[in-house]
Parts: structure tokens; C-alpha cells; sequence
């Protein structure tokens, strides 16, 4: 039996994580003698009031959409992914290679062949953890994590000494065919009469992110082999004795989850910089965790959790540029929703749970 129900697991206790994360925010605001209602007005028009700030909100959510879903397939079958940073700069070599050594007709098509790429280079970078958690007892954690810094090393490399054009002093490749810029939310949405998101690196990346969460959606509950990830997450034992073989689903799990952290690098090297650029992952592999968290793994809630997180980024963006209050506290702001949500969730869920056993004890 349930200790609570469905929805106060996935509603409720995100919503009070939250309530408590921004109760203790405006605290901080306050105690360096700002006005934490004014700072929260300047975080909702500068990410919410224009389609410019919707536009950069949606951006950083499609990177963390990808990432999200990336660490909630993982933790479905019982593993800790903290490699998507990674993950999505093998992803950002695949596509760069793609776009710059390969001559395309149509956007489209090299859309498709990039999303292949990225997805197969982020796979790539997390198969050797995954086998050598499935074949060799490492811990996934440590791995993925180690991994992060070698791809940091090999991406420097290879953009300093391989990919690098010609006299440039830039450790970036050469920008990307016009042919193959991806259509901005700008290009798309915009009239004659009216021009929306200027400047909002926002594509059409977005639109093959919610494609991401409906798939994952469906993987995980509508086939065998999610049936099968997510029964060896309760229970490796169960798994096992079932005839669910813990070393297939280990590297399967990963190989998914990575080709998924991969696939942000359509959203940021194809369709915001049009080129790879160092640290152009920009930390989002690590947000990841933390959307998955709040999202409780599920592809909707992950969803719902990359857009409040990519409010936050654009929102504190515009908050440290407007106001008197140092860059290094939205840094803080950002923590504590991470820290409520993720780290502290037994303290809000173990009151609550109470709460709903005694109810429904007294009703019986």
C-alpha cells in the first residue's frame, strides 16, 4: 500500500520543496537589504514579459529537457548518470563533424544526420562506464563523473589542434554552413507586420525535445525492455530471478541515457552558436540531475521542472544585470531550489507521509 497518494508525490511535495526553497531566497534577498518582490517582478518580466524572454527561458529548457530525461531513464534502472556534461560535448563533436565535413541539400537533412551523430557520440562516451559497471563493478558515479573531465580534455584538443581553422586564435571550429542553421523561433513565428523573439536563441530544437519526452514516456511505460528497466530498478534480485539480465539492461540504460544527453548539442551547437565552442554545455548536464529530481524521473514531470530551471537561468540573468544584487547570489537562488528539491526531499516527504497514513487510518 501507498504511503501517500500519486499526486502528492509528484505535485504536492515539488510545490512545498519549492514554496520553502523561495521563503528562504527572499530571506537571503532581504538580509543584503534588497527587496525580495521587486527581484522576484524583475525574475518573472525578464524571463516571462516579452517573447525575448520567453525565447532564451525555452532555450536553456530544451537543454535541460534532454539532459533531465537523460538522468531519468538511468535512474529507472537504479544508476546515477551525473556524466551528461559529458555526454552532450561528445554529442556537440558529433554534430560539428556532420555539419562541417559533410555537404547538405536542406537543413533537414543534416537536422537528422546530426541528431544521429549527437546521439551516437554521446552513447559512445557513455558505454566504457557502463561496461565497466556491468562487467567490472565500477561504480557508475565515479566513471561518469571522471569521464566528464576526459571529454573537457579531449574537446579542448581536438578544437585547439584538429578543428580549429587556419589563424584563428579562437579554440572553436569555423562556423556552420548557412544551409544547415536551424530555423530560430524568430524565423518561424514571426510576420511582416510583427517580429517575435528577436535575438532568443530558441529553434526548433525545442519541438524534438518534447518529441524526447513522449518517447521516453513510451519506452519506459509502454515496452518490454522499459518494463524490464524499470523492474531491475525495485529489484535486481526480482530482475534476476525473472530472467532480466542486469548487464544488458546496465549498458542498454546508459547507451540511452547518454545518446539522449548527447542529443542537447542540436540545441546548443547547431541552433544557438552554429559552431562547437569550448564549455558551450554551460553546466546543463549537471542541471539535469537536479530536473530529474524534481520531476521525479517522469518524462512530464522533467518537463515541467527544465522549464521552471530555464526560468531560473533567464531570470537570474536579467535579475543580476537589473538590479543591485551580485551574480553569485542567483548562483545561491538556483542551490537552494536544487538543495529542497533533490537533497532535503525526505524532509518534506517523510512529514507528509505521516500526515497521510494518520488520515487514513482515522478514516478506517
Amino acid at each position: 500500500m501507498e504511503k501517500m497518494p500519486k499526486w502528492a508525490d509528484v505535485i504536492l511535495i515539488p510545490l512545498i520543496s519549492l514554496m520553502l526553497a523561495a521563503i528562504l531566497s527572499a530571506l537571503v534577498i532581504l538580509a543584503i537589504g534588497e527587496n525580495p518582490v521587486e527581484a522576484v517582478q524583475l525574475m518573472v518580466t525578464g524571463a516571462l514579459g516579452s517573447t525575448y524572454g520567453w525565447g532564451y527561458t525555452l532555450y536553456y529548457a530544451t537543454n535541460f529537457m534532454f539532459t533531465g530525461l537523460a538522468v531519468a531513464v538511468a535512474f529507472h534502472a537504479r544508476m546515477f548518470n551525473i556524466g551528461g556534461e559529458g555526454q552532450a560535448m561528445l554529442g556537440g563533436l558529433g554534430v560539428a563533424m556532420v555539419c562541417l565535413y559533410v555537404d547538405w541539400p536542406h537543413w533537414s537533412i543534416a537536422l537528422l544526420a546530426a541528431c544521429a551523430a549527437s546521439m551516437l557520440f554521446g552513447a559512445l562516451w557513455a558505454a566504457i562506464p557502463a561496461y565497466l559497471q556491468a562487467k567490472r563493478g565500477s561504480h557508475i558515479v565515479i566513471t561518469t563523473i571522471m569521464f566528464n573531465f576526459i571529454a573537457a580534455a579531449f574537446l579542448n584538443y581536438m578544437l585547439v589542434n584538429v578543428m580549429r581553422p587556419q589563424g584563428s586564435q579562437d579554440p572553436a571550429t569555423a562556423r556552420f554552413p548557412d544551409n544547415v542553421n536551424l530555423p530560430s523561433f524568430q524565423t518561424m513565428f514571426s510576420t511582416a507586420e510583427n517580429v517575435v523573439f528577436r535575438g532568443a536563441p530558441a529553434n526548433i530544437t525545442f519541438f524534438i525535445a518534447l518529441l524526447a519526452c513522449v518517447v521516453v514516456w513510451a519506452l519506459i511505460w509502454r515496452t518490454r525492455l522499459g518494463y524490464e528497466i524499470r523492474a531491475y530498478g525495485h529489484s535486481e534480485t526480482g530482475a534476476v530471478y525473472a530472467g532480466i539480465s542486469p548487464v544488458r539492461i546496465t549498458i542498454i540504460a546508459m547507451l540511452i541515457s547518454g545518446g539522449l544527453a548527447g542529443l542537447m548539442a542540436i540545441n546548443n551547437v547547431m541552433g544557438e552558436a552554429e559552431r562547437l565552442v569550448l564549455n558551450s554545455t554551460e553546466g546543463a548536464g549537471f542541471i539535469g540531475i537536479a530536473v530529474a529530481l524534481m520531476g521525479r524521473s517522469h518524462p512530464f514531470g522533467v518537463f515541467l521542472a527544465a522549464l521552471l530551471f530555464g526560468f531560473l537561468y533567464q531570470g537570474g540573468a536579467e535579475l543580476a544585470l537589473w538590479a543591485s544584487i551580485p551574480r553569485e547570489l542567483i548562483v545561491v537562488i538556483q542551490a537552494l531550489v536544487i538543495l529542497f528539491t533533490g537533497a532535503l526531499d525526505n524532509m518534506v516527504r517523510m512529514p507528509l507521509e505521516k500526515l497521510f497514513l494518520g488520515m487514513r487510518k482515522r478514516a478506517e
